[in-house]
């Protein structure tokens, strides 16, 4: 299978946060808080996938009530935060909600990445992404973490599959910042 109908297979979507959603850099206050930046576009486009119908989950060892906040804003019910183990939480979520593996797109970006990544049909990460998660990746997004990657895998499978608008007067406005 090539990776064009790779893409066309997906309906469960799962990312990682720092680094994936996220630029890799922190800024860390005084008071010891993490201030993260993350894009506007690939929250549009994980709220476009929702409204349609796809699966969404984040796996992150991160733990920012400000990340679930804002990831719970965009509609994703399926947010696991400080997880040690992260294959652990992937099997547990597929057996959850009885999802096939081969129809699964995780885009990871660093080390505790690597084997959920070795488990799924498509195993994706930004193009700044350590090199051992290139390395088995079948595909690297030309752009960054936290500068549209997200989105970048996302309207791939939805433009495939006829989910993502092309007339940009048929789109809904929403506000996406709330």
């Amino acid at each position: 299978m090539n990776e064009l109908e790779r893409f066309g297979e997906i309906d469960t979507f799962i990312f990682d946060v720092d680094g994936v959603l996220t630029n890799s850099e922190l800024i860390i206050l005084e008071n010891g808080n993490l201030l993260r930046k993350m894009n506007v576009r690939d929250g549009y486009a994980m709220k476009r996938a929702i409204k349609m119908g796809y699966k969404v989950c984040i796996i992150t060892g991160g733990n920012s009530s400000g990340v679930v906040q804002r990831l719970k804003g965009l509609g994703i019910e399926d947010i696991y935060s400080n997880v040690q183990n992260k294959l652990d939480k992937y099997e547990d979520y597929i057996h959850a909600y009885e999802i096939d593996p081969a129809k699964v797109l995780y885009m990871g970006d660093d080390i505790p990445d690597y084997e959920v990544m070795r488990k799924v049909a498509l195993p994706c990460c930004p193009n700044d992404a350590a090199r051992e998660i290139i390395s088995i990746s079948l595909y690297v997004s030309p752009i960054k973490g936290g500068n549209g990657c997200v989105r970048d895998v996302i309207e791939k499978v939805l433009r495939l599959k006829g989910d993502w608008l092309d007339d940009p007067k048929d789109v809904e406005f929403e506000i996406i910042c709330e």
